[in-house]
């Protein structure tokens, strides 16, 4: 890939959207976390405790940029990818934050908050990045800041428009189909354009219908619950 080409910022791009979508709610670990510290020390715990992230969540992307250059795991990673993809679109996240008093339990709580939630950003991440380190880091040095401080407009915007999960989902199954073909053994069946890229529309289309349609039917039984509660009581019971 070359610096600045078309392809250069159709990836840049991809991770600059994923960032935002998948670590859109990363605002409200960081303001829990802060939470029960002394207000003029709140600000530094941000700072401190977003600068943490960066720095492990740029090395997990690296260290997951070079394991995608062994043979099946591309192919693994995509797969993984997919899932993630429609899991985006159905989940319902919870933030569970202990929030710690001292200025050092604050910062720990975002780091290690931060690393377990950002498993499936640091995997997008690297897909997308297509093996290149330099786009990893621009990503990370674009997005983050507006995810920090544009936080809570961020999630504004995913609130109110909901077609922005969306998109995130569509680019996330996108970068899984191109890691999917260029898994070297399967790499050959994809030499034809036509067959490439009608195999990456299928897989974007695919999973934004199966994830449409998983949401719905949780959407469905969570109306029935409210409808007949003592009908999801019973249910509940047999299970």
């Amino acid at each position: 890939m070359e610096l600045f080409s078309i392809e250069f910022w159709t990836a840049l791009l991809s991770i600059v959207v994923i960032d935002l979508v998948l670590a859109g709610d990363n605002a409200i670990v960081i303001g829990l976390a802060a939470r029960n510290v002394p207000k003029q020390d709140q600000k530094k715990v941000i700072i401190l405790g977003t600068a943490g992230a960066i720095i492990i969540r740029a090395i997990a992307t690296l260290l997951v940029v070079y394991l995608l250059m062994v043979p099946g795991l591309q192919l693994f990673g995509g797969l993984l990818l997919l899932w993630i993809a429609v899991k985006l679109m159905i989940e319902e996240k919870e933030h569970n934050i202990k929030a710690g008093t001292s200025i050092g339990a604050a910062v720990g709580t975002i780091i290690v908050a931060d690393a377990a939630m950002g498993l499936d950003n640091v995997l997008a991440v690297a897909g997308a990045a297509k093996g290149h380190p330099f786009l990893v880091i621009l990503g990370l040095m674009i997005s983050l800041p507006i995810v920090v401080w544009g936080s809570t407009i961020v999630l504004k915007f995913i609130e109110r428009y909901p077609v922005i999960i969306l998109l995130g989902s569509a680019v996330l199954a996108w970068t899984a189909s191109k890691m999917l073909v260029a898994e070297k053994f399967i790499a050959p069946y994809f030499t034809n354009p036509v067959i490439k890229y009608g195999f990456e529309a299928i897989v974007v289309l695919g999973a934004v219908a199966i994830g449409l349609s998983l949401k719905r039917k949780r959407a469905q039984r969570a109306q029935e619950a409210d409808d007949h509660p003592e009908l999801h009581h019973h249910r509940a019971q047999g299970e």
